[in-house]
């Protein structure tokens, strides 16, 4: 098995976790950059996706499960945006090309991401893997998942001996979680859009693991392990909820300024606070996961809810208590309902 990304937290993790399993007996490990963390038994070698050696990496490898986790919203140490859709597009290219080529390829898993499906105020309540985006997403790695899906798609015909499986992953967060939301929410304040409160995906880090784990195997299966698949926990929550959670007050802006809020923000270096990000964080996301649970047989072991309060212990206390936080919305939706402007009379009795 060869796994791309190995040098970041999450590919690492994989490597380590799927060396365990008894039908692997061999994974090599393949990054631009030399992990800084350890790989246990897993052989490293270090390559560019985006240069064609890969093509000789996974020819002498002999590999015939590829599992491509190099698709990633944020860049790695000091790399820039443009380095992050290079990756992203010509290393997936390039990695699709080398797959191509090799005769002993059976089974190809892409981590991908429902930011393929956009956000737009007509969206439908519920995404299916099916369901064309209302507006296709304009740029950053909405954008950058897209162009990574339709080379796959590409791939999968040209090669239809081999499974191809795509897994459209929420918004993952966790502990070690480095994703761009997981960036918005460590902000001691959160810019937000007013009047708007959107719904929010997400998947935890451990079920990430596991999916991709059940994914990479069984290629003998034919299409019981192929296809596309969302992967989400159970429930929804809105913003709101998840920034008095974490208690962490909120700033509601007008749409432009919080554009350039966000420009301000990508400028300091702070988060990848792109516009299709602001479009979630204005008209949300939600997708069905029955066919993860129905043809890949996976049940996640966190709910949204869960995900998000597992992240939230992980930050550390927000400048305010979340109860305190919590007390105070709920007083000024009080005065909101009395429609008087002074807190209700108390009763007499």
């Amino acid at each position: 098995m060869l796994v791309t990304g190995a040098a970041r937290q999450l590919g690492g993790r994989f490597v380590r976790r799927i060396q365990r399993d008894p039908e692997v007996d061999r994974v090599i490990a393949v990054d631009a950059v030399v992990p800084g963390h350890h790989l246990g038994g897993a052989e490293f070698i270090q390559a560019d996706i985006r240069q064609p050696t890969i093509a000789r990496v996974l020819a002498e490898s002999g590999a015939d499960t590829v599992v491509h986790m190099d698709v990633t919203g944020t860049a790695l140490g000091s790399g820039s945006r443009t380095t992050v859709k290079e990756t992203n597009v010509i290393g997936t290219m390039q990695l699709l090309g080398a797959c191509q080529k090799s005769p002993v390829v059976k089974r190809l898993v892409v981590k991908s991401s429902t930011n393929v499906y956009g956000s737009a105020p007509r969206d439908p309540a519920v995404f299916t893997e099916g369901t064309p985006p209302k507006s296709l997403p304009s740029g950053g790695f909405a954008k950058d998942t897209v162009e990574v899906e339709g080379y796959v798609r590409g791939f999968a015909r040209r090669r239809p001996d081999v499974a191809v499986c795509v897994l459209r992953f929420a918004n993952i967060l966790g502990p070690t979680a480095d994703s761009p939301l997981a960036s918005y929410f460590s902000l001691p304040v959160l810019p937000t859009v007013f009047g708007y409160d959107p719904r929010l995906q997400f998947v935890h880090e451990d079920d990430v693991i596991d999916v991709l784990r059940i994914a990479s195997h069984d290629p003998e299966r034919g299409t019981l392990n192929s296809g596309t698949f969302n992967i989400a926990g159970d429930g929804v929550l809105l913003l709101s909820q998840c920034s008095r959670r974490l208690g962490r007050p909120t700033v509601p802006l007008l749409l432009p300024a919080v554009t350039w809020a966000g420009s301000l923000v990508r400028t300091l270096g702070m988060t990848d606070f792109s516009p299709e990000q602001i479009r979630l964080l204005t008209h949300g996301r939600v997708v069905s996961t029955v066919q993860m649970r129905e043809t890949l047989g996976y049940k996640p072991k966190y709910t949204t809810a869960e995900t998000f309060a597992d992240f939230a212990r992980s930050q550390g206390p927000g400048l305010l208590p979340p109860e305190v936080l919590s007390g105070a919305v709920d007083r000024i939706a009080a005065l909101s309902k009395s429609g008087s402007g002074h807190p209700p009379t108390p009763s007499a009795n």
